[in-house]
């Protein structure tokens, strides 16, 4: 092999970048126009490598928004690049490159067949954390993979948690409640219709768009119902999710709501606690074996300010990591939601909702 040269890939690149696919891969190919997505988009590091015959291959990273996340999309080395170091030397470049970019953690699903690529990426120090069943067209099984790409200490917390994705736009509440309970007890089945059953309980009928959102205590009081000891922090004792709501009777139903649930918490036993939500609670409520379930504004994800519950499966030095019950495009996996880690600065800012900055957590345990 010649003198390789690695850059960014260019409009240019498309014919070589189409020749490389569709050599290296029979299945899951990607198409001309994602490829010409990829080549103008801002939320990737899109590199590839050249020798003196032209691309000898490509890697194509995704960055999640809001998170300190990347994952690689694709990796595809020519057949005369390979055996040569190439593969090795884009993936150095590639991880550099998101480093660069605030990422600290790198992800890849690999074929369990693909000993080669497997081998590749162990001596690179990527360590295998699951496997994804079925996951190609072909319906062969997927490792999955992660890697530190910046140093960080190993989680001080850590709360193993079933995955579940919500099956509608507004249910994020009973989704992330779920993963708690099933956390805490194996028999708990993550099935839509608890999913329905717990919206219809711990809704607050309106929101400022769409249906309803989950009011924390009517999720303390749906784990309480179902055997679980809950604990509701609240950083304020104003009606909660109203400031953005217009209509004057929409505010009035939410506040009536807001009111009722705090009389069937005191009635039913469900503590609450009129304080701040810390980090440091969150990590010692994990130590301590609670599930923890944390509202977020959704705004350094998708630009979007909506309330969002999520599950916090771990914390570390540098970061919180959460279960997203939502794949927020359908370019994101559901490995993509899971433990997905957020700088504790971006958390501080993504956990305070609203102009009055609610923070609210709900804490359950057995």
């Amino acid at each position: 092999m010649g003198v390789l040269n690695i850059r960014q890939a260019q409009g240019d690149d498309l014919a070589a970048l189409l020749e490389i696919e569709e050599a290296c891969f029979s299945g899951d190919r990607i198409s001309k126009r994602r490829f010409q997505h990829w080549l103008k988009a801002t939320n990737c590091v899109f590199l590839v490598a050249e020798d003196a015959q032209g691309l000898i291959g490509y890697g194509l990273i995704l960055l999640h928004k809001g998170t300190r996340l990347a994952r690689l999309y694709s990796l595809a080395i020519a057949k005369r690049g390979r055996q040569q170091g190439v593969g090795r030397l884009l993936m150095d470049e590639l991880e550099k490159n998101t480093a660069a970019r605030g990422r600290l953690y790198m992800r890849l699903e690999v074929a369990t067949s693909n000993a080669g690529a497997i081998k590749l990426y162990e001596s690179l120090g990527y360590r295998c954390f699951d496997e994804y069943t079925d996951y190609y067209e072909d319906h062969s099984d997927a490792l999955r993979m992660q890697k530190r790409i910046r140093f960080i200490q190993s989680p001080q917390a850590y709360k193993p948690t079933p995955w579940y994705q919500q099956t509608t736009d507004f249910t994020c509440g009973p989704a992330a409640l779920m993963m708690g309970m099933a956390s805490l007890n194996a028999d708990v089945k993550l099935s839509q219709e608890l999913e329905l059953d717990i919206w219809r309980e711990a809704t607050t009928i309106f929101m400022t768009s769409g249906h309803g959102g989950c009011h924390p205590l009517g999720l303390a009081l749906a784990a309480h119902r179902r055997g679980f000891e809950a604990t509701t922090y609240i950083n304020s004792r104003h009606p909660l999710f109203i400031e953005g709501v217009r209509s004057e009777h929409k505010k009035a139903v939410m506040s009536a709501v807001d009111q009722q649930f705090h009389q069937k918490a005191e009635a039913e036993g469900v503590n609450t606690v009129f304080a701040d939500v810390t980090q440091n609670q969150i990590q010692n409520w994990l130590t301590q074996g609670y599930a923890v379930l944390v509202l977020i504004s959704t705004y350094r994800m998708d630009g979007l300010k909506a309330p969002h519950w999520v599950t916090v499966t771990a914390v570390d030095d540098i970061c919180l990591y959460v279960h997203d019950p939502d794949p927020d495009d359908k370019h994101q996996l559901p490995i993509d939601c899971q433990h997905i880690p957020i700088a504790r600065e971006n958390f501080a800012k993504m956990s305070a909702f609203g102009r009055g900055r609610l923070r609210t957590a709900v804490i359950i345990r057995k």
